[in-house]
C-alpha cells in the first residue's frame, strides 16, 4: 500500500544501492545452509559479509544496515522502522560508522527485511566481514561554516566504485575510509584505513580541489595514528589512489592471523617507505589500465542547495504522542524517560542551547537529535521521517555519535519541531556532554562483549545529570563507553573512554571498567587515551561524575576536556584512586555484581564473527 504521507517528489534523489539479485543469492545460499549443502563455518563468512551477524543468543541475528554517508530519506526511514518493529525487536542501534542496527531477526524474518530495504534503495552488502565498509562522511557536510567544500559527492562516488567491487568484499581484513570537511574532525580520519580532509590549493586554473590524506590509523589493539601519504591529493585522483590501497592491501595483507591483518599492521611490517612506494607502483599501475573517474568534475562537484519539497502539515504534539504510545519497543528493557513524552519551556531553551547550531546558509539550522546510546525505536525513526519532511529537507543524516541530525530547520520552526520531538520522547539536551555518552551495544546481545555497556551508560547519564546541573550538560566532554578492547564505542579517542574487562579476586570475578582519559582527535591528528585507573563497574559512574567535576574546576579557559585530562593525569588518577579497591578487603558484595546483570557476575565471551 503506498504511502500517503509521502510528498509526490523524493527528497534529495540518490540512485539505489540495492541490487535485488544479491537477495536471491543470499536465500539461496541459506537453502543451502539448511539443507546441510553448506558448513556453518562458510554460512557465516557469507551471511556476514552481507550484515548478518549471529549474537548472543542463539538462533537470532543482528542485522548491520548500511547508510552511506550517514543519509536517509524519509521513504527510508519508514522502511528501517517497518524493518525494526516487523522483523526485529522493535528498536535499533545507531553505530560509529553510521550505519543502524538491528536485532533479534530470526533466519526468517532475513530475506523479506533484506527485500523491504531493497525496495527502498538500501543494502547490506559490505556492511560486515572483511570489506570496504560503510563510508563516513561528516554529516554537518554541505551546511558547514568551516569546510573549503562539501564532501559528500566525493564519499558516494567511493561508495558506488566499491560497491560490488571484485577485490572489496575479499580482503584480508575490513577497510575503512571516513571525509572530512570541517575545521573539526567529526568522523576520526586519522583511525581510518583511508582517511580524507578536504583541501583547496591555487593552482594554474584557479582554485583546485583535493585531499590531506593519511592512511593506516585505528584502534583496537594497536591504537594507531594515520600516518600521511599525501599533504593534496587532486579530487580527480580520488578513485584511483583508494583502488591503488585496497589492492596493495588485498595482495600484500595477512590473510592467517586475524590479530594481525589490519592495514596499520601491514604498513607496520613492511615499513612506511616501503609501503609507500608500493602504492605508487599501483598507482601507476591502475592509471596506464585506465584510472576510474569521479561521476562529475573534480572541482565542481553537485552542490546542495535549499529544498523545495512541498511540507505537509505536521502532527500535532498530541498526536505524536498517541502514535508513540500505539508502537511502544520490544526486547531489551527501555529506560522510560524514553519514551515519556514532555518538555516545558525551560527543556526546550535547554535543548536549543546545545542541540541547534546555525548553517553556513544563513535563516537555517541544524538540530541535533540525541538518542540515549544510540538507542531509537522503530516508532521514533517513523515519527522523524514526519518531521523531516515537516521541518526539514526530508532527509536526516546520522552521526559518528549515535545521533540524528535535521538539516535545513529554519529558524523559525526551530521551537515547533522542539516541541514535536518532546511529545517523541527525543528532546534530550546535552549533546556531545558526559551526559550524552556513547556507548556499544555490549553483552546484551553482542558475542564478543564482556559487559553489558547499555547500563552503566545509563547510570553515568543520570548521575551527570543529577549531580552537576546545567554544567555538566552544556560542557563538551565525550565519554565513550566500549564492552570489549574492540572499542566499538571509539573509546579510545573518547576525553573519558571506559573499556569492560575483569579482574579475579580469589576464587571470584569482579567485573570492572579500565577508565582512560585525554582522547581526542585536532589537526594534529588523534590523541589517544591514557590509562587512569581501573575500578568496579558499580562504581563507574560516579568516577565518571568526579571525574567530570574535575575538569569543570580545574580547567584552563578555553581547555578542552581532552586536553585537560593529558594534562592533568595525575590528577585523574589520584581522583580515581578512592573507587579503585585494588584490595580484596576493599570490595563490598555489590563490586562482584555487575549494574542491571542480576546477581553475581559470570563473563560470557563467545567467539567473535568480527573477522569472519
Amino acid at each position: 500500500m503506498a504511502d500517503d504521507r509521502q510528498p509526490t517528489q523524493e527528497p534529495r534523489p540518490r540512485a539505489t544501492f540495492a541490487d535485488p539479485k544479491e537477495i536471491d543469492d543470499f536465500v539461496a545460499t541459506l537453502g543451502r545452509f539448511e539443507r546441510g549443502e553448506l558448513d556453518a563455518e562458510a554460512w557465516r563468512a557469507y551471511r556476514v559479509a552481507r550484515g548478518a551477524y549471529g549474537q548472543r543468543q542463539e538462533g537470532v541475528h543482528m542485522l548491520r544496515v548500511k547508510i552511506p554517508q550517514g543519509i536517509a530519506t524519509a521513504a527510508q526511514l519508514r522502511v528501517l522502522a517497518a524493518v525494526v518493529e516487523e522483523h526485529a525487536c522493535g528498536y535499533a542501534h545507531l553505530t560509529t560508522r553510521q550505519n543502524l542496527q538491528a536485532y533479534y531477526l530470526r533466519p526468517a524474518d532475513l530475506e523479506p527485511a533484506l527485500r523491504k530495504l531493497a525496495a527502498a534503495g538500501i543494502t547490506t552488502s559490505g556492511a560486515g566481514g572483511n570489506a570496504v565498509r560503510n563510508v563516513v562522511a561528516c554529516p554537518l557536510a554541505g551546511v558547514s561554516p568551516t569546510e573549503p567544500f562539501d564532501v559528500t559527492p566525493y564519499a558516494e562516488a567511493l561508495t558506488r566504485h566499491f560497491l560490488r567491487h571484485p577485490l572489496a568484499s575479499s580482503l584480508p581484513r575490513k577497510f575503512k575510509i571516513a571525509l572530512e570537511g570541517c575545521a573539526e574532525d567529526h568522523v576520526a580520519t586519522a583511525i581510518q584505513d583511508l582517511g580524507l580532509r578536504a583541501r583547496v590549493r591555487t593552482g594554474p586554473r584557479g582554485a583546485e580541489r583535493g585531499f590531506a590524506v593519511t592512511v593506516a590509523g585505528g584502534t583496537s589493539s594497536l591504537c594507531t595514528n594515520g600516518a600521511a601519504l599525501f599533504d593534496f591529493l587532486p579530487a580527480g585522483d580520488l578513485l584511483l589512489l583508494a583502488e591503488a590501497l585496497v589492492r596493495v592491501f588485498h595482495a600484500r595483507g595477512d590473510r592467517v592471523n586475524r590479530s594481525r591483518n589490519r592495514l596499520k599492521w601491514l604498513v607496520r611490517e613492511l615499513g612506511f617507505d616501503t609501503f609507500r612506494a608500493l602504492v605508487e607502483a599501483e598507482l601507476e599501475v591502475v592509471r596506464l589500465a585506465g584510472a576510474p573517474r569521479l561521476p562529475f568534475a573534480p572541482d565542481a562537484a553537485p552542490v546542495e542547495g535549499e529544498p523545495s519539497l512541498v511540507r505537509p502539515r505536521p502532527l500535532t504534539p498530541d498526536g505524536i504522542a498517541g502514535r508513540l504510545r500505539a508502537q511502544p519497543p520490544r526486547g531489551l528493557p527501555i529506560p522510560p524517560p524514553w519514551l515519556a513524552p514532555g518538555g516545558g519551556r525551560d527543556a526546550i531553551d535547554a535543548f536549543v542551547k546545545t542541540n541547534v547550531r546555525p548553517q553556513r546558509q544563513g535563516g537555517f539550522a541544524v538540530v541535533t537529535v540525541s538518542a540515549p546510546r544510540g538507542e531509537i525505536a522503530g516508532a521514533q525513526l517513523d515519527l522523524l521521517a514526519d518531521l523531516s519532511l515537516a521541518y526539514a529537507d526530508g532527509t536526516v543524516r546520522f552521526s559518528s555519535g549515535g545521533q540524528v541530525l535535521l538539516r535545513w530547520v529554519a529558524e523559525a520552526d526551530v521551537v515547533p519541531l522542539a516541541e514535536r520531538l518532546a511529545a517523541a520522547g527525543l528532546l534530550r539536551d546535552g549533546a556531545g556532554s558526559a551526559a550524552d555518552v556513547v556507548a556499544c551495544p555490549g553483552a546484551d546481545v553482542c558475542r564478543l562483549a564482556v559487559m553489558k555497556t547499555r547500563n552503566v551508560a545509563g547510570l553515568i547519564e543520570e548521575r551527570i545529570r543529577t549531580t552537576l546541573g546545567a554544567a555538566g550538560v552544556e560542557t563538551r566532554l565525550p565519554v565513550h563507553l566500549s564492552g570489549c578492547p574492540n572499542g566499538c564505542a571509539q573509546h579510545h579517542l573518547a576525553a573519558i573512554g571506559l573499556q569492560g574487562s575483569v579482574r579475579r579476586v580469589g576464587e571470584r570475578i569482579v567485573p570492572q571498567y579500565f577508565v582512560l582519559v585525554g582522547g581526542g582527535v585536532g589537526p594534529e591528528g588523534a590523541r589517544f587515551t591514557q590509562l587512569a585507573g581501573k575500578v568496579p563497574a558499580r562504581r563507574a559512574p560516579e568516577a565518571v561524575r568526579a571525574l567530570v567535576a574535575l575538569y569543570l574546576a580545574e580547567r584552563s579557559s578555553g581547555e578542552g576536556a581532552g586536553d585537560f585530562f593529558r594534562r592533568a593525569l595525575d590528577r585523574a588518577k589520584f581522583v580515581l584512586a578512592p573507587f579503585e579497591a585494588s584490595r580484596p578487603e576493599e570490595l563490598t558484595p555489590e563490586d562482584f555484581e555487575e549494574p542491571g546483570g542480576g546477581g553475581s557476575f559470570a563473563p560470557d565471551v563467545k567467539a567473535s564473527e568480527c573477522a569472519a
